[in-house]
């Protein structure tokens, strides 16, 4: 019935945590307030949070699902069900499967494919190349995320490498564009004098070296002068060093602040150091890279510079990851981990749970103009989570559900869980257990042409 009265919970909303009840309605928050209801209200299902934390549904504003095309892999389903374990409700899902998303035709195909099978609600984002201006064009604000362009080769013949091209996407998108800002130059030269070295056999904690930061410092900002010149509203996915931080701008006015950054959990959990450990599992495009440039970007979320947490979520099978270095894909698994992985830098007192839920949950709605989600406020969406932060678990091979089977975080244990997860006031997950009969909803967006 999509009815619930979540009482006893200490409810995280807006840098405030309350104890109080919250009464869903045919899928819509009804009423959120402090202490008990005053009376038990009639043909609702009553869930007694026990004093646990309810935040509102976590929105991952970049993941690779992978399908269609690269289902050996994952897919709209698997990672949509691992997400909503991990306390993930919404999805923005980017271009570069098989056939890639660089039609309107091709991107409408994806939304009906997860229309049948999505656990999660769902965006998708269409793909520039040097060709499609005119796809990009006829791109609807209100009901798609936004433009993914690759200013670096992290996806082979997506790379838009032509200057009068990237002057047109900056000028003329009616939407937002989102950039993977990593110079091809300076790559590839990287690349020719680590194989004069190695040869063939180059350790993966020459990654970074490779995919540095002056790789990476070139094309933000390359990015970032674009969109000052047209009045773009650009958003840099995947912030990796200290020194891209310069950049961007304190503050978290979105109707003002038209540069927005990302930064991903694996850029805040690992640094160098930890290729000796993980190897290839921690291979990403850009790079995970130092100590300091971790650190750096913690000190940027918290003070605003950066402005969401997201995952960057890019499965590959195991046997595929442990290739040698150019044969291994970058990217790993991450959307049933993201959450809990904040939660144990809360645990550790580096950032607090009103900062995680604004910068997962919070900002990406208020970023992207998600209509009616990312809060938990009468009149909003009931995406939920409810979350412990006292159950400690380890991360096992019996308890991850990508279809990859595998995750970074193998061995790793955390000192809090998802226990319940609501999509639309579905109760979708609990406890291990889920609601295969619930489906996600098409995002849409407040938002004019930008």
């Amino acid at each position: 019935m999509n009815n619930y009265l979540v009482k006893n919970a200490k409810i995280v909303n807006n840098g405030i945590i309350t104890h109080g009840f919250v009464l869903v309605r045919g899928g819509i928050i009804r009423a959120v307030a402090e202490g008990e209801p005053g009376v038990e209200q009639d043909q609702v299902e009553i869930v007694d949070a026990g004093g646990q934390y309810l935040i509102p549904g976590v929105i991952d504003d970049q993941v690779h699902f992978r399908e269609p095309g690269l289902t050996h892999k994952a897919e709209i389903a698997t990672e949509s069900k691992a997400a909503v374990a991990g306390g993930i409700t919404s999805f923005m899902e980017m271009p570069n499967t098989k056939p890639q998303t660089t039609t309107i035709e091709e991107l409408e195909k994806k939304y009906d494919r997860a229309a049948e099978v999505s656990m999660a609600n769902y965006s998708f984002y269409l793909g520039a190349t040097n060709e499609n201006i005119n796809e990009i064009r006829k791109l609807d604000p209100t009901s798609n995320c936004g433009v993914k362009v690759f200013m670096g080769s992290s996806t082979g013949n997506m790379l838009v490498d032509n200057r009068r091209t990237l002057e047109k996407i900056f000028a003329e998108s009616p939407t937002l564009i989102a950039t993977h800002c990593e110079d091809e130059t300076t790559i590839r030269k990287n690349t020719e004098e680590q194989q004069e070295r190695f040869g063939d056999n180059i350790p993966v904690h020459i990654h970074p070296v490779i995919r540095s930061e002056e790789a990476c410092y070139i094309s933000s900002s390359l990015a970032v002068d674009l969109a000052k010149k047209h009045n773009s509203r650009l958003h840099v996915l995947h912030i990796s060093t200290a020194r891209e931080l310069e950049l961007f701008q304190q503050g978290t006015d979105f109707d003002k602040k038209r540069i927005t950054a990302e930064v991903c959990i694996h850029h805040l959990w690992f640094h160098d150091e930890d290729y000796e450990r993980k190897g290839t599992l921690i291979k990403w495009n850009p790079a995970i890279k130092t100590e300091h440039d971790r650190d750096s970007l913690m000190a940027a979320l918290l003070n605003d510079k950066l402005d969401v947490i997201a995952t960057d979520h890019a499965p590959h099978t195991i046997e595929e990851k442990q290739s040698k270095y150019f044969e291994s894909p970058s990217g790993g698994p991450m959307v049933q981990h993201a959450l809990v992985a904040m939660l144990e830098l809360v645990y550790q007192n580096k950032l607090s749970l009103e900062k995680v839920v604004e910068k997962m949950c919070h900002a990406p709605a208020r970023l992207f103009g998600v209509k009616e989600r990312g809060f938990i406020e009468p009149g909003y969406r009931a995406d939920m989570v409810l979350v412990d932060l006292e159950q400690e678990w380890t991360v096992a091979h019996n308890n991850i559900l990508y279809k990859c089977g595998w995750s970074p975080f193998g061995g790793e244990i955390f000192h809090s869980k998802v226990t319940h997860t609501w999509v639309n006031g579905k109760l979708v997950y609990m406890n291990g257990l889920f609601n295969e009969m619930v489906r996600g909803e098409r995002l849409e967006f407040e938002r004019e042409k930008v």
